[in-house]
């Protein structure tokens, strides 16, 4: 099935959009990252008061050991995320053989802390390209603010995962990775991502609970009020948003 934008029933969650079949993995250059760096630091930051946030999860079974803990806090990041006016979220996530799913934009959090509930670890093979694509797809429609990716490790082709960060770039939308643990390898595809989408890269471990919750909150800030009122949130001691602010040059 060719690249195109999910379709969503009103309640339910639909597959989302996926690259086409025996398509060769695209590499990108270092000048084509340069060039999608420079038309994406010209496009405006998101406006105050609103916003579209995508929020991505790795729901394979190496993450079955604290999901119920990661469940948990962000659960808390949608209830702060439901205190900004405007803000909108939609989920999406991938487990098991070739599913991933996007919800639709949820604007009440529980509403989507019950979406979140019903989803549970299958074992399969990591998907952030579909991930990618969906944002990507999704921002040709609309004005999408963030991106915020939660996982632990990656098992794809780097250079496409960049291609298609670099595509997501032009759009002016940042991509936040929260990594679970200290895989190397993901570590490295993460950091580079963030770097390509202007984003931030965050490693977490299962007891940093209260770290995770405060950089998920700082991203909500963000893609409601942009960069000021992230400024803001830093002034205020929030660790998250000094953490982010450091990253995001």
């Amino acid at each position: 099935m060719a690249d195109k934008p999910p379709v969503h029933a009103p309640d339910t969650m639909k597959t989302a959009a996926k690259a086409a079949e025996g398509q060769a993995p695209a590499v990108s250059s270092e000048n084509d990252i340069s060039a999608f760096l420079q038309q994406a630091a010209a496009m405006p930051g998101p406006a105050q008061g609103g916003g579209k946030l995508i929020f991505a999860l790795d729901a394979t079974m190496s993450r079955q050991p604290t999901w119920d803990q990661a469940c948990h806090i962000q659960a808390e990041m949608f209830n702060e995320a439901g205190k900004i006016s405007g803000l909108s979220i939609k989920l999406v996530y991938f487990r098991g053989f070739s599913e991933c799913r996007a919800s639709k934009w949820f604007s009440n959090p529980a509403e989507l802390s019950k979406a979140m509930s019903r989803i549970d670890c299958r074992g399969g093979r990591t998907q952030i390209r579909k991930v990618l694509t969906a944002a990507i797809n999704a921002s040709r429609d609309e004005k999408v603010s963030a991106v915020v990716y939660v996982g632990d490790c990656m098992e794809e082709d780097v250079d496409e995962l960049c291609h298609r960060a670099g595509e997501l770039a032009l759009f002016g939308v940042p991509v936040f990775l929260f990594q679970e643990g200290r895989e190397p390898v993901a570590e490295q595809a993460f950091r580079e991502i963030a770097r390509i989408t202007k984003g931030a890269f965050c490693r977490f471990d299962a007891g940093a609970a209260q770290q995770l919750a405060d950089l998920l909150k700082a991203v909500a800030i963000f893609a409601s009020g942009g960069r000021q009122a992230l400024t803001a949130l830093e002034k205020s001691g929030n660790a998250g948003a000094r953490l982010l602010i450091q990253q995001m040059k």
